[in-house]
């Protein structure tokens, strides 16, 4: 069902049409200008200089003054005021491009191009005046408008995070901070990509399709090559292709890439994310640590106008190297008082009880050591901090510690409580890391869904020999919230996965109007409440104040309903 403005929306576009006006062309618009450069750079004492633009952009308010009309402009940049005057548009007799178009066909959301001058209003604001505009697109549908009333109160905002996540097109239009969040994020990845060029490190690509998903601890998720009659793997980690070609011969290469782990959803999960990992040939986890420290100072004064320093919550985190070092027995130590350093399984899972930490029986040493860590030291960490020395259980693509054969040379970076990077000194003896994939594969008898499969090109690979190496993981999602203070990992993806949207194109209307339900209320009970069942099992005064106000929000013309109507809904089979 249409609301009244669609409907209206789809009337202006027949006539439109009727007045023989495009509303999509095809052909280039040329800009010359927009609306930051001429706020920024616009001077009364030069205003020769834009005595001629053009601008093109989406209209996001109307003021009609009879023969004058003040429109907002919104484009890439920011938003302009533009003018019509009615004799300037229609210099003839005929004032039907102005009277009909301009007053009654350009709605909010459409866009337009625009070429005229700048001048500046008697409130001295900065406006475009229009000499000629061109439809660009007609928006069938129309833009949450926010409004606040005189007491200072935010009506119709676009807030509701499901909503915002699923249409982002509107989000972004109507809640401009979000925009920047985006622009943050990129400036992330440039400041990492500039960083590393300035070494001479080589940005790769490798397979997102793997016939193994190695790399990493985590479930896959698989589909099928039909060609090939094979299982495929959507990649839950790229660090074994990256480290084939340390093999190869490079000295340091880095890759952007997603990454795809069927796991669960939370507000720092999504099953689709962006990881970077770097591998440097001849370095260890000690130039790691200072590499990565030195390349986080780095990008967040690329972003923060050259301040190491961001505002987190009640938090203000200092990226500014170096970081303080803690070993993870230590952490542990510290924040339980118990020292699991030289526990087996059994102690380990009884200590885990004793903790009151949740274990299931095919959790081997590796993840109840993280179960433990996680659960008790992780949140205790705000302030960048290196975590390093893992036991070598959690670790089987790690080199074995130098002085200590049951730990590894291996560090996470944690910050606010998450890890925002894991790095090693990256395992390159062929026969030892044949004997970790093996323990895997133990584990994953044992029912462990996570754990690693042996990929046997890789062991030939090792076998051939790779240079003592450092490899570095960061989280770019995790990173961006950290750095724009969000959070949600939502905020920071542009099309987070959510459950798929159930759009109704040919309703039952059957059972509702059997129920006594009129068929203009129909769509809007089914929109509301999905099924008779559902419906029924509320209040009739819920369903009374539901419907009405889903009537008010879609700017509906059919009648308020009344409760004695809803009422008899309740009692007819």
């Amino acid at each position: 069902m249409l609301s009244e403005q669609e409907l209206q929306r789809r009337e202006s576009l027949k006539k439109l049409i009727e007045l023989g006006i495009n509303p999509y062309p095809a052909d280039e618009y040329p800009v010359t200008h927009h609306a930051t450069d001429i706020l920024q750079h616009f001077s009364d004492d030069q205003p020769q200089e834009f005595a001629s633009v053009s601008l093109a952009g989406r209209i996001m308010s109307k003021r009609l003054m009879g023969k004058a009309a003040f429109f907002d402009l919104k484009d890439a940049t920011g938003k302009i005021q533009i003018y019509f005057q009615r004799d300037q548009i229609c210099p003839t007799d005929d004032k039907t491009l102005y009277n009909e178009v301009v007053k009654k066909h350009i709605d909010i959301g459409d866009f337009i191009g625009i070429k005229g001058y700048v001048f500046r209003t008697q409130m001295g604001e900065l406006t475009v005046h229009v000499h000629t505009f061109t439809f660009l697109s007609k928006a069938l549908r129309p833009l949450p408008i926010v409004k606040v009333d005189a007491q200072g109160q935010v009506h119709d905002a676009f807030t509701d995070p499901e909503q915002r996540y699923r249409m982002r097109y509107v989000d972004l239009v109507v809640n401009p901070h979000v925009k920047d969040i985006f622009i943050k994020r990129t400036r992330i990845i440039q400041a990492m990509r500039e960083y590393f060029n300035s070494f001479g490190y080589l940005e790769v690509e490798t397979p997102i399709l793997q016939p193994i998903p190695g790399g990493a601890t985590a479930r896959p998720f698989i589909t099928h090559h039909n060609a090939l009659d094979i299982p495929l793997y959507l990649r839950i980690a790229n660090e074994l292709y990256l480290k084939r070609l340390i093999v190869g011969g490079f000295e340091g290469v880095y890759e952007f890439a997603k990454n795809f782990r069927n796991e669960g959803m939370d507000r720092t999960h999504n099953p689709e994310f962006t990881g970077m990992e770097i591998y440097v040939a001849y370095k260890d986890y000690h130039w790691m640590m200072q590499f990565t420290e030195n390349l986080l100072e780095h990008v967040t004064k690329a972003i923060n106008n050259g301040s190491t320093q961001v505002l987190f919550g009640k938090h203000t985190i200092d990226f500014k190297a170096p970081y303080p070092r803690i070993t993870m027995y230590e952490a542990i130590r510290r924040y339980t008082g118990i020292d699991i350093s030289g526990m087996d399984e059994d102690q380990l899972r009884q200590t885990c009880h004793q903790l009151h930490i949740d274990v299931t029986p095919e959790m081997g040493k590796a993840k109840l050591i993280d179960a433990i860590f996680g659960e008790k030291c992780e949140p205790h960490f705000i302030q960048p901090t290196f975590i390093i020395d893992h036991p070598i259980e959690m670790s089987p693509l790690c080199k074995k510690h130098r002085h200590d054969p049951q730990l590894t040379e291996r560090f996470e970076l944690i910050v606010n409580g998450k890890e925002i990077a894991n790095a090693y000194s990256e395992l390159n003896d062929p026969l030892d890391q044949r004997q970790r994939f093996e323990e895997q594969l133990r584990l994953s008898q044992r029912g462990d869904d996570e754990a690693m499969f042996i990929d046997h090109d890789f062991l030939r690979a090792l076998e051939y020999g790779m240079p003592p190496t450092a490899g570095l993981g960061i989280g770019i999602d995790r990173l961006t919230m950290l750095l724009t203070g969000q959070t949600s990992i939502q905020e920071v993806l542009f099309f987070p996965q959510m459950k798929p949207e159930q759009f109704t194109t040919a309703p039952k209307t059957d059972t509702w109007a059997h129920a006594g339900i009129p068929a203009e209320w129909i769509p809007l009970a089914q929109e509301a409440f999905g099924s008779l069942d559902t419906m029924r099992s509320l209040k009739p005064t819920q369903v009374h104040q539901q419907l009405n106000g889903l009537r008010k929000k879609k700017k509906l013309t059919i009648p308020a309903l009344q409760l004695s109507e809803v009422e008899a809904w309740f009692t007819q089979n």
